[in-house]
């Protein structure tokens, strides 16, 4: 069983299952047979924080897989899901009024066949109605609905405007050996106001394993294709990150994704990452980076290999971009 860490006062294991993938984004959509005997394994090796969202597959099949998944073992498990999102003419937006909230909320709880949402997100944010969307939060949290709120892909400054409301338990956002711009301001902002890390994409939507060493690599529907650090001229810059990595991880007799996902586990007890799996296979594998220790040598070794300057590419296209709060 792995160790436990806490995001506020919310105590979870030091890792976490992130499920979209399950259902949508990466590919051929998986196997709901193995994606629930994944998330049962999770379980069983101590993993709790299982994280969803209400747009996650079609008409929040995500959720509904998950539920199906934890019928049986509700008190095994911190569910973690999201609303926020809306797809529309414009692309991805972000909505907030409280009424929208509050039926998002009741839609995930149908859908997820629960009584309570553990850990509840704001997955983007509606940055003209924080202090409304977030009334809307406390309301829920009060009527036992929802126990602790988190925030995803959010600025310092909405991060703040958001806490004076209600406490935020957790910030919900990508942090990588090749995604680092929350270092500067947002980590040193939860850290201050004592809220935990649930970084996303912790091996940089799978590239940092080495797996894929070409766009053609990916399936046609597969939404990395349409990311800039996946685009040819960026690909190969990249792969020389994960070359260095991979001499690292063979030193210690592990993987390059092992050790890319240890890196993130020891930048704090507060952080817990979600790698996304549908297969047991990786599961296990990532469950086993929680137990690599790694020196302040080995951080250094790591970091040199792959240094965020070296990074090629924007993390998003521009219209998936403009969702992502200032």
């Amino acid at each position: 069983m792995i160790p436990t860490r806490k995001l506020g006062e919310l105590e979870v294991g030091a890792q976490g299952l992130g499920c979209m993938g399950m259902s949508q984004s990466y590919g051929v959509r998986g196997d709901d047979q193995e994606s629930i005997a994944t998330i049962h394994r999770a379980l069983d090796l101590g993993v709790t924080l299982l994280d969803t969202s209400n747009v996650y597959g079609t008409d929040g099949a995500n959720e509904e897989l998950v539920g199906r998944a934890i019928a049986g073992r509700r008190d095994q498990v911190v569910l973690a899901t999201k609303f926020g999102v809306v797809f529309g003419e414009q692309g991805l937006t972000a909505r907030g009024d409280a009424a929208y909230v509050k039926q998002c909320c009741e839609d995930s709880l149908r859908r997820l066949g629960v009584d309570h949402i553990d850990l509840y997100y704001q997955h983007r944010v509606d940055v003209e109605r924080v202090e409304e969307t977030w009334g809307a939060l406390a309301e829920l949290v009060a009527e036992g609905k929802v126990r602790h709120l988190g925030i995803s892909e959010a600025s310092a400054a909405t991060i703040r405007r958001a806490h004076a409301v209600h406490p935020v338990t957790a910030l919900q956002s990508e942090w990588s050996l090749w995604t680092r711009e929350l270092e500067d301001e947002i980590v040193p902002t939860c850290r201050e106001l004592g809220i935990g890390i649930v970084p996303f994409s912790p091996l940089g939507r799978g590239f940092l394993t080495g797996a894929i060493t070409s766009v053609n690599d990916l399936p046609a529907d597969d939404m990395r294709r349409r990311l800039p650090r996946f685009t040819d001229e960026n690909l190969d810059r990249n792969l020389a990150i994960v070359e260095a990595l991979r001499a690292l991880a063979a030193r210690k007799g592990v993987t390059a994704g092992q050790l890319a996902l240890a890196w993130v586990q020891h930048q704090g007890h507060d952080v817990v990452p979600i790698p996304g799996t549908k297969r047991r296979k990786y599961l296990e594998e990532n469950v086993a980076s929680v137990g690599l220790e790694l020196s302040e040598e080995d951080l250094r070794a790591i970091e040199s290999a792959a240094p965020a300057s070296a990074v090629a590419g924007a993390r998003y296209p521009e219209a998936l971009a403009r969702a992502v709060s200032k």
